[in-house]
């Protein structure tokens, strides 16, 4: 009896020892993880306190790009100013009254007057931000109300490489008597600023703290005056953010790149690492509303398909030799088509980014590939494609991105309905009327379809998305929402115009006006399964309307449809009038998806159009040459034609889609 009850309290403390190992252990960690982790309390939630928030004011400068004057000149003679270049006291670029200074905010050009005070560098063997922040800078409550609370530039140094994380931090302060940050440089060990009587200060972490086999390198910020002993020159050249850049491409608009490399590229096994940096206010310049030239004509450029990467890219499928840094080579040629075509607007229609494994921070890319767009100020939107939000951030984040860049009209669309970026763009008469004479539709046609195939435990998609019935309804919804106008347009004839209006309302001379929607484009960019049906025939000829080439590779639409086509484009007509009732309100449908097939056909009177590859970076064909796509509209909107420019300055399959010129609707031939 005494020996079974020996064992059986031996077996009892075999138990409860790792038992009670294990208990104690999930304890430590639930301490350090959770019940460590300072508890937002209500003067945290609420970000009370004199140092916590900071208005965000922006200036609308009377002419895009003017940073030297937000008033118009005195002798402005507004009677006959154009009505798109106007813009009014108390306008304001954003609708953002305040955002709180502790929170890295980089996207945003503002003026808080918070500026930075102290900057440190952090490493972390957790990842910054999965549990809390457990690597913040030692502080102190009264060093929080002096030079304002820790901010952590969220993008760690070492996300490539590195046994920790790194980051940056920097404080902001309101207070008039604390020196602000000037300038900063980088600089090897043992090396110092000149001159050495500057307030330079040195961080103590390398900034290649962590990465092997590299030598170390330090980052010194100096500071200068205080915000009250600053003349309005000197405030613009403080130091206002800190980013980092992936890649050796441009930065971030009004951002610039602290050379030399953080991390220095190695071709094919790592990108650059740069910190960037902005100086004082940079304001970003708005697009005009759009609209149609004095003389009823609109030109938009498709840009399909530009496939960038993190790095400077890899060449595909081009007998275009040498061909390296295919992303550089994609923005020459595609700025060298602008200068050629000069566009009023530009789209593009979905997979600016590769994806794949190489557009792993989007917003390294994202600030690269409108570039020669912006840099013309011309005005752009944007679609995604299904490889848009295959690595990195989330289509939501993109949009907030691309929404910051100069002349963007990109817009998120509602949130109650599939996808994000479905919205409505309408372009006006250049006349004081302001008549709405185009309609632009954008929808996102998604990436995947949420049918997996469970293989081995991995989850593959195995077909694309598709514009789902809520996406339909929302179409149908704005289609019915636009207002009818008498077609053709006449332009106001007032006085105060000249007789510019009456010369150019003479060159449309109809035999007959309706009262119709405008004329309308739609882009998305995985195409229907009606790009890939029998086309109509010309009446006059019998020919098929289907120009361009095709079947140089298999179809690339959705195996899967809610009815777009039928519910939808078919059912959004010009006029609920009985005369009018039998012509799409789209004239034609712009997709990309599809590279190396570029060709316009036309089925139950809508014509479906791929733009065809323009990159060099996304697959292609040797032999098919890169393209872009135009949509030359003119007559305020009645006529469409459409046609392509390759690389090689070629215009290739110029067709009337609509107005004069154009084959008959099949319902009316």
């Amino acid at each position: 009896m005494t020996l079974s009850c020996s064992r059986f309290f031996r077996f009892l403390r075999g138990i409860f020892a790792p038992a009670a190992a294990i208990i104690g252990f999930s304890c430590l960690l639930t301490f350090i993880f959770i019940l460590y982790q300072p508890t937002p309390g209500p003067g945290i939630t609420q970000r009370l306190g004199w140092q916590s928030w900071g208005a965000v004011t922006t200036t609308n400068y009377y002419e895009p790009g003017n940073e030297t004057s937000n008033a118009p000149p005195p002798d402005t003679d507004w009677q006959n100013m154009d009505w798109w270049n106007t813009t009014y006291p108390g306008d304001d670029s954003f609708d953002v009254a305040s955002y709180p200074t502790d929170v890295w905010a980089p996207l945003l050009p503002h003026d808080t007057g918070c500026e930075l005070s102290e900057i440190s560098i952090t490493r972390c063997i957790v990842p910054a931000g999965l549990v809390g922040d457990l690597c913040t800078p030692d502080t102190t409550v009264e060093q929080d109300a002096i030079k304002g609370r820790w901010v952590r530039v969220d993008r760690d140094l070492n996300k490539q490489s590195g046994l920790w994380s790194l980051n940056i931090y920097y404080r902001r302060t309101r207070r008039l008597d604390i020196p602000l940050v000037t300038d900063i440089k980088l600089l090897p060990a043992g090396e110092e600023p000149t001159p050495l009587t500057d307030p330079w200060v040195k961080i103590e972490h390398s900034i290649r703290d962590g990465v092997m086999r590299t030598e170390p390198m330090f980052l010194w910020y100096k500071t200068g005056k205080t915000l009250s002993e600053m003349s309005a020159e000197e405030k613009q050249d403080m130091i206002t953010e800190v980013d980092v850049l992936f890649g050796e491409d441009r930065p971030w608009y009004g951002f610039e790149k602290l050379d030399p490399a953080v991390t220095p590229e190695q071709e094919g096994r790592m990108e650059s690492v740069y910190v960037t940096f902005r100086r004082g206010v940079k304001p970003v310049p708005r697009a005009h509303p759009l609209h149609f030239s004095k003389d009823g004509k609109f030109k938009i450029l498709q840009v399909a398909d530009l496939h960038y990467s993190v790095s400077r890219g890899v060449c595909r499928e081009t007998v275009l030799d040498p061909c390296v840094a295919s992303d550089n080579l994609t923005n020459s040629l595609l700025g060298h088509v602008l200068d050629a075509e000069k566009p009023d607007f530009v789209v593009f229609s979905g997979d600016q980014l590769n994806g794949q494994g190489t557009s792993w921070d989007p917003k390294s890319v994202l600030a690269k590939f409108a570039v020669e767009v912006t840099d013309r100020k011309i005005p752009w939107a944007a679609i995604f494609g299904n490889h848009d939000e295959e690595d990195g951030d989330v289509k939501e984040e993109q949009v907030r991105m691309m929404q910051a860049l100069p002349f963007s009209l990109v817009e998120r669309g509602p949130k109650d309905i599939h996808g994000v970026g479905n919205y409505v763009l309408k372009v006006l008469s250049a006349d004081r009327s302001k008549t709405h004479l185009l309609t632009l539709y954008f929808l996102d046609s998604g990436s995947y379809s949420k049918g997996y195939l469970d293989w081995f435990g991995s989850f593959f998609p195995t077909e694309y998305d598709w514009i789902r019935e809520d996406q339909i309804n929302w179409f149908l919804q704005e289609s019915g929402s636009i207002l009818p106008i008498e077609r053709p347009f006449t332009p106001d004839t007032a006085k105060d115009l000249d007789d510019l209006w009456s010369r150019q309302a003479g060159q449309i001379a109809p035999s007959t006006r309706k009262l119709a929607k405008p004329n309308a484009l739609m882009f998305f960019h995985i195409p229907l399964q009606e790009s890939y049906g029998v086309p109509d025939r010309d009446s006059r000829t019998g020919q098929p309307l289907d120009i361009g080439l095709h079947g140089l590779e298999g179809p690339g639409a959705a195996k899967k449809s809610d009815g777009m086509f039928e519910k939808g484009l078919l059912k959004a007509l010009e006029s609920e009038h009985r005369a009018g009732s039998v012509i799409p309100e789209v004239k034609v449908v712009a997709n990309g998806h599809c590279h190396i097939t570029e060709d316009c056909k036309r089925v139950q009177d809508v014509w479906l159009c791929f733009g065809g590859g323009g990159s060099y970076s996304g697959y292609g064909k040797v032999g098919f040459d890169r393209r872009f796509r135009v949509y030359d509209i003119s007559d305020y909107g009645e006529t469409i034609r459409t046609y392509k420019r390759s690389e090689h300055d070629v215009i290739l399959n110029e067709l009337v889609i609509a107005g004069n010129g154009a084959a008959p609707y099949n319902k009316q031939a």
